[in-house]
């Protein structure tokens, strides 16, 4: 009899490991249950389907249920929601329309993902206040936006402010949240005509990105006619049915949607329910090969814990490519080969409208002391190519490093779309994981061509201003 792998969760981390496997060990028994009908789709692409710019969320899938099934050799049980788990009988137990099926496995995998989080405000269940956290929620965004423009085809128009390019505007509309899924909807709305009201609870968008990153998002936004909210904490969504207004502390839109994007939680109650041990950020605390307090159960994605790179403590860090590279690590430590999938540096990216920003690492000075180090910063512009070179741009850097030791601890970068903001990060991220001195950083040897980069790139513009300070 071959051993038998049961994985909780078709996305990400669970048919990156499901597929694994199976490869690395043919005869190994795979097991996927699935609560929804979708499986292996590309979320973060949601906010560019409800924009229009992708068609069909056909297009956000990688694999089929059918290619899993009949190519790579899986169980895949779409429709099947897993209600308990018992890692004494090691069983689980799932539910479907056919009724409840008990499933043995050797080895589990929980790959349940995050949920969107609602802020704790009256009127989150009015019609017509929306999260975007599935393939379903982004379906019933996109036929809201294609019933307000009136367009059953829903074909993208030339992107520009909002109205500029519709005779009328189709909104006005509020995002509540200044992150990821909030800047990424704000675009998608208001490239589609809507007035877009963004609400942000704190001081800053896209607080992770460091001040100079978010003070040139929030005035490109504006640049945009995006109304932009800071310190404004939505204390209310009020409507007799559907939503009407949105009530923050000094202030009372009307609009006629509300999109929450106040980020994600991660979906650990399978695992509360089993006994498996959390960590101090709340998801499901693993050792480094992703395996948690109960024997040969694994977790992985956006439901679980992972090592940051900067400071060797558990960290949540809810992504994509955390999810596919420790999913497929869990495939291979299944199959024979034990692999971690390495550590966690934060590293992220984002567009909004003409302008990109990407960060890793840490930033917050606060965040740094807690971790024992004593941060130092510094910003800087610098040009995107050579001075000569024609549409030269500018590249913002913002550097962060240890002053005992000179350790690089993060950076943020932000530029007008095309710049290079987001692949310049790339340099940051291999000095984190080499646990770096700006010093050494400074002395990269980074590609050099005048339609690319000046000769000293802005990253190493950054190191050598960091460096003479820390000097």
């Amino acid at each position: 009899m071959s051993d038998t792998f049961v994985v909780v969760g078709g996305d990400a981390a669970g048919m990156s490991a499901a597929s694994k496997a199976k490869r690395d060990d043919p005869d190994l028994e795979v097991v996927v249950f699935e609560k929804g009908e979708w499986v292996s789709y590309g979320a973060c692409g949601l906010p560019y389907y409800v924009k229009g710019e992708i068609q069909s969320l056909e297009e956000l899938v990688s694999v089929t249920p059918e290619q899993f099934r009949e190519e790579r050799d899986i169980d895949l049980r779409t429709g099947h929601e897993v209600v308990a788990i018992d890692p004494d009988d090691r069983t689980v137990t799932a539910e479907s329309e056919d009724g409840t099926v008990t499933q043995s496995y050797d080895s589990l995998l929980l790959a349940t993902g995050a949920a969107a989080t609602e802020p704790p405000v009256e009127g989150t269940d009015l019609k017509g206040v929306y999260t975007l956290g599935s393939m379903s929620d982004g379906k019933e965004l996109r036929e809201y936006v294609a019933r307000a423009r009136e367009d059953e085809t829903f074909q993208q128009p030339d992107r520009g402010p909002a109205c500029q390019y519709l005779e009328d505007c189709t909104g006005p509309v509020a995002v509540v949240g200044g992150g990821y899924v909030g800047i990424e909807m704000t675009e998608a709305l208001a490239a589609n005509g809507f007035e877009v009201h963004l609400f942000q609870r704190g001081e800053r968008l896209l607080p992770a990105f460091g001040e100079a990153t978010s003070e040139a998002v929030a005035d490109h936004l504006r640049e945009q006619d995006v109304r932009v909210y800071l310190g404004s904490e939505v204390e209310a969504l009020e409507g007799e049915d559907a939503v009407e207004t949105v009530v923050a502390a000094d202030e009372r839109v009307d609009v006629e949607m509300a999109l929450l994007g106040t980020g994600v939680r991660p979906r650990t109650a399978l695992a509360e329910d089993a006994g498996i041990e959390l960590g101090p950020t709340g998801a499901i605390a693993t050792d480094p090969y992703r395996e948690t307090s109960a024997d040969d159960v694994y977790a992985a994605g956006d439901c679980a814990e992972a090592t940051h790179a900067v400071t060797g403590e558990p960290a949540y860090v809810p992504l994509a490519l955390t999810a596919n590279r420790h999913g497929r690590a869990v495939g291979q430590t299944v199959a024979g080969r034990p692999t971690t999938g390495g550590a966690v540096a934060g590293t992220a990216a984002i567009k909004a409208f003409d302008v990109e920003a990407a960060r890793t690492g840490i930033l917050d000075h606060e965040e740094a002391r807690e971790a024992g180090f004593d941060p130092v910063t510094e910003t800087i512009d610098a040009n995107s190519r050579a001075g000569y070179y024609p549409e030269d741009g500018t590249v913002t850097v913002t550097l962060t490093a240890d002053r005992d030791t000179g350790r690089v601890l993060g950076a943020s970068l932000v530029s007008e779309y095309g710049e290079g903001a987001v692949h310049r990060s790339h340099a940051v991220v291999a000095a984190l994981y080499e646990g770096a001195a700006v010093e050494d950083l400074e002395n990269y040897d980074l590609a050099y061509a005048p339609p690319f980069n000046t000769t000293w790139d802005p990253v190493l513009v950054a190191a050598k201003v960091l460096s003479g300070e820390l000097r």
